[in-house]
């Protein structure tokens, strides 16, 4: 196939276009090249989505699949969709479990309600900086792609992604923690679920479905576990002399730690939304989808992390001082 990535250079595009390099398609990969270099053996031409003439030098190419990642711009998305469409046998627009209207109901699919898609009229012409923005924008992107390629759409909705160039630390956090052992906080939320999918398994299934034609929207997640059970077992793969120190949900709360991802958090606990990390993984897995072990994520994850330097200033998770004033509170 020839194919094209809009991206190339980091994380989720880069392992698309590895992963399609590797099976020996033919790969072009449309980005500034600032973030990084396209994987050896793509080509990089250069396209910067903020242009409004950006896709000028691939005016009239046809593709056998186009694969889009963009986040945080409708009017990247339209743009893209204007210049390629008609010339596209396929198209994957990446979206997110961020669309969802409902985060507290367990067990959801593709079918659940969403939030408001953002209208033209309030899109940026660049990338938002607005993370509340973040669903609207992708519910009102894939409304485009769906109204522009219709059965040759495919839209993939991933949760948390894990792995090699993951730099956001809402999972590597865990295995970086427990890797440097002694006395570790983790949120006491029994009941609470928890779910991921690693970037190297996406990809592979982002790149099946454009071999495959597959259409449709599908939340790209694996199984559903436990909190509880799923830290434990990082612990157990990555501690040395670990040992985890449950904390009440309202004494965290107490303490101004916050859920989910940023400074001075806990990553994975999101009391309140249980349902954001509970949906059904079983569509995505009968259309393809193959989701290593928690095992193997956790060491892929913590390789990650050693690759980006353990003691790094992290975006997410508490430094030790953080974590030391919330275990003098026990």
């Amino acid at each position: 196939m020839r194919v094209l990535v809009l991206g190339g250079t980091k994380f989720l595009s880069k392992a698309v276009a590895t992963e399609l390099v590797r099976r020996g398609h033919d790969v072009l990969c449309a980005a500034r090249g600032a973030s990084g270099d396209v994987p050896e053996g793509a080509r990089l031409i250069r396209v910067d989505r903020n242009d409004p003439d950006g896709f000028a030098p691939l005016v009239d190419e046809r593709f056998d699949s186009v694969i889009d990642v963009a986040t945080m711009s409708l009017t990247w998305v339209n743009e893209a969709l204007q210049a390629l469409a008609a010339n596209a046998g396929h198209w994957t627009f990446v979206s997110t479990i961020s669309v969802y209207a409902d985060n507290e109901t367990l067990g959801q699919d593709a079918t659940g309600p969403t939030v408001r898609p953002l209208e033209d009229a309030d899109a940026p012409t660049t990338p938002s900086a607005d993370p509340s923005a973040y669903g609207r924008i992708k519910v009102a992107s894939e409304n485009r792609v769906r109204e522009a390629l219709g059965d040759r759409a495919f839209i993939p909705r991933p949760g948390l992604i894990t792995g090699f160039e993951d730099w956001s630390d809402r999972f590597g956090y865990w295995p970086a923690r427990f890797f440097r052992g002694g006395r570790a906080v983790v949120p006491d939320a029994p009941g609470q679920p928890a779910q991921f999918v690693d970037v190297l398994d996406l990809a592979n299934w982002i790149v099946e479905a454009a071999e495959q034609r597959l259409a449709g929207t599908f939340d790209a997640i694996g199984p559903v576990s436990q909190l509880n059970d799923v830290l434990a077992e990082v612990a157990e793969v990555a501690g040395q002399d670990i040992e985890l120190v449950p904390v009440a949900e309202d004494v965290l709360t107490k303490a101004e730690v916050k859920p989910w991802a940023g400074p001075r958090s806990l990553p994975l606990w999101v009391p309140g939304m249980h349902g954001m990390l509970a949906h059904d993984h079983r569509p995505a897995a009968d259309a393809g989808l193959r989701n290593r072990s928690l095992g193997d994520a956790t060491r892929a994850a913590l390789e990650n992390e050693q690759r980006l330097g353990l003691e790094r200033e992290r975006r997410s998770g508490l430094t030790r001082e953080e974590e030391a004033e919330v275990l003098r509170l026990l």
